[in-house]
């Protein structure tokens, strides 16, 4: 601990009880009262020191005509800081420390302890030693913030609070250690009102947000034992009151830049303002906070448990929605009109909008929420509902999430209307289902009949464009080589690099030199056999489904679709 020494004598005084008596050969013609602490001592090294006891010696009138006798109760510091005082008015040794100094100081202020009454004053000595410590240790320093806090509003009259303030914010936006957050644990032992004003000092210095973000995190895992999982270095068991405050004006310190405070840690918040009831105005700047940077969170950050009055269901769905919904309001696209589909027949799903990496992964992320909270009996309907259709369609490159939420849904909700089935059901696009989803699919019985046609037709759409491509690639190569096709319209020169970008692309697995080894025809025959295999198979379960060709028909007709003879004079349907 820093210190400085003041005085040459020896020790001079001694306590009896409550009293102080200076072990003097004089008798004490003075006695100064302070609390239930009494001083006797000596008139003379007070007046040529104090000019505030030298003004009360002179007014004072004794009754008695006997000694001064004079009250001091409100001296900042009381008795322990008068007794500093009282040693340095007899030179007798003493130290001043980080401790003391603020008290000490305080009352050489009240006093009136200037260099006026004598050279190197108490007031000139600590300033002095208060100025030493600021300008060259941290820790010091801090102890010295600390102790102010119990001598307001003297320190700060004083200026000594903005001036450590200000020290503090200079040595922390210095760079002392190679680590950033050095600093972070000193100052989370300060109280509240301190930490604020040092952070708000450290900030005007040019800290970078990311780094005061790290402090006030700190902080408040240390004040805030609500934070459930953050609180396990907490350092207080704050009332709730006290967390309550603390919260409020954390959220107001944080910094406003985009991807500076971590998700979690602002999640952890909000369910901290939720438990304690922080203000409204609170919880919705936490919501929108997390909204503008929901693409960066987890399922995991943000299924916030229910901590309503009234408790329905597991996670506070309400919550969530309305962070999706803060999202949503600063990131749609410009052309929020546009509608993916088939463009044209042979084309599947082309999509022209621009970018959408943070969209998609919010709609991934909101899909995996409905996936978690799907399986909840209390979860009503049109809570499910609005919440899947705030992520508009584009948003999803692939249904699939979509899809296993609703059919979660569905599960745990069996007795819901066949028309909220279908509106269900209305949420996701066929198209843009994975293989894997559609196998499923095409075998749910808790999907309505329409969906599973839908996604039966929409797969042997896909076969029927994969085909249709190769005849088009062909007839193109043929007409521009004015070569005959030895089968289909294919020519043997293109068999090896159409076979090649199929298997390619249905597989990617085979190598160049394997493609190049297939050097005849009837390889292509094969590949376009099982191609229509497959789409005869699915006629024949769309027929069993319908139970009967005049289904069939009606589905051909519905789509606008139409037959035609495949080459082993089968009836195919091709086209919509």
């Amino acid at each position: 601990m820093a210190t400085m020494a003041l005085g040459s004598k020896g020790e001079a005084f001694q306590l009896e009880g409550q009293t102080w008596v200076c072990k003097n050969e004089l008798p004490s013609d003075i006695i100064i009262n302070i609390g239930e602490v009494s001083f006797h001592l000596h008139k003379f090294p007070l007046l040529r020191r104090s000019g505030l006891l030298q003004n009360m010696i002179n007014d004072h009138q004794s009754e008695d005509g006997k000694g001064c006798i004079l009250q001091l109760h409100d001296l900042p510091g009381g008795p322990k800081a008068f007794e500093h005082v009282a040693k340095f008015c007899y030179d007798v040794k003493f130290e001043l420390n980080t401790l003391n100094v603020v008290s000490v100081r305080c009352a050489a202020e009240h006093l009136v302890m200037t260099e006026t009454y004598l050279e190197e004053n108490l007031i000139k000595q600590t300033e002095h030693f208060i100025t030493e410590v600021f300008e060259h240790n941290w820790k010091e320093s801090l102890r010295i913030l600390e102790t102010c806090q119990s001598f307001l509003p003297h320190s700060e009259d004083l200026q000594i609070i903005s001036r450590c303030i200000d020290s503090l914010a200079v040595k922390a936006y210095k760079p002392r250690s190679p680590k950033a957050d050095w600093w972070y644990e000193d100052v989370s032992l300060l109280s509240l009102p301190l930490y604020k004003r040092l952070i708000l000092a450290i900030k005007s210095k040019g800290m970078k947000p990311e780094i005061v973000s790290g402090s006030l995190k700190d902080y408040a895992i240390k004040h805030i034992p609500t934070l459930n999982t953050m609180q396990a270095n907490a350092i207080s068991a704050q009332s709730e009151t006290e967390q309550r405050v603390i919260i409020h004006e954390l959220v107001e310190l944080l910094p406003t830049e985009k991807g500076v405070n971590p998700t979690r840690f602002l999640v952890c918040l909000l369910r901290a303002a939720m438990i304690l009831h922080a203000n409204p105005s609170c919880w919705e700047n936490l919501e929108k906070r997390v909204g503008a940077q929901l693409d960066e969170a987890t399922v995991e950050d943000i299924l916030i448990p229910n901590l309503g009055y009234t408790v329905e269901t597991l996670y506070d769905v309400d919550c969530f929605q309305r962070i999706v919904e803060s999202f949503m309001s600063v990131n749609q696209p410009v052309n929020d009109t546009y509608s993916p589909g088939i463009v044209d027949e042979g084309q599947y799903l082309i999509n022209s909008t621009p970018s959408l990496t943070p969209m998609t992964m919010v709609a991934k992320l909101v899909d995996s929420y409905l996936g978690e909270v799907a399986s909840d009996v209390n979860l009503k309907f049109p809570k499910f509902q609005a919440l899947a259709a705030v992520i508009p369609s584009y948003a999803r490159p692939s249904d699939d999430g979509i899809y296993r939420a609703i059919d979660i849904y569905l599960k745990s909700h069996p007795w819901l209307s066949d028309s909220d089935r279908e509106q269900l059901c209305q949420l996701m696009n066929c198209q843009k289902f994975s293989l894997e989803a559609c196998t499923h699919a095409a075998q749910n019985e808790r999907l309505p009949l329409r969906v599973i046609v839908q996604v039966l037709f929409f797969e042997q759409l896909r076969l029927r464009t994969t085909i249709a491509g190769w005849f088009f690639v062909s007839d193109n190569i043929d007409n521009s080589n004015g070569h005959s096709s030895n089968i289909c319209g294919i020519s043997k020169n293109n068999n090896r690099r159409m076979v090649q970008s199929e298997i390619s692309e249905k597989n990617g697995e085979c190598g160049d030199e394997e493609m190049m080894n297939m050097e005849n025809d009837d390889e292509v025959k094969l590949r376009i056999a099982q191609l229509e295999k497959e789409c005869w198979s699915l006629k024949k379960d769309l027929e069993k489904l319908g139970k009967g060709k005049g289904f069939w028909r009606s589905l051909c007709s519905k789509f606008g679709g139409r037959t035609r003879q495949d080459f082993n004079g089968k009836q195919v349907f091709m086209e919509c």
